[in-house]
């Protein structure tokens, strides 16, 4: 039977401030939960929390990383997240620049 490769996908994570996401993004690295994270510092949030409409400033990252971390990544999320229910969700790489693949496998702990 022929070893599947790893997958990788994409964390998003949003903040309420840049600084904050950009230190948590910066950890994360660190401890090689992801490759590597692509911060957009100011994005418009419109949602509905506890009945009210809001529409807030925030800050987005894009993280690249193995589909296994992503547990890892909302365990520590949920500790040091200053939000209630923090955003992170991870969305599938279908396909890619398989050098691009590589580097994000090698860049992150392998299970």
């Amino acid at each position: 039977m022929k070893d599947t490769p790893e997958q990788i996908c994409e964390v998003i994570i949003t903040a309420g401030t840049a600084e904050w996401l950009a230190t948590f993004t910066r950890e994360l690295v660190e401890h090689r939960l992801a490759a590597c994270g692509q911060n957009i510092a100011s994005i418009r949030s419109i949602y509905r929390w506890q009945g009210a409409i809001e529409d807030e400033g925030e800050a987005r990252v894009a993280l690249h990383t193995r589909l296994s971390l992503v547990p890892a990544i909302v365990a520590l999320a949920d500790k040091e997240h200053p939000y209630e229910v923090p955003c992170v969700i991870a969305l599938p790489v279908v396909a890619g620049n398989p050098r691009y693949i590589e580097w994000v496998l090698a860049e992150t702990a392998s299970d």
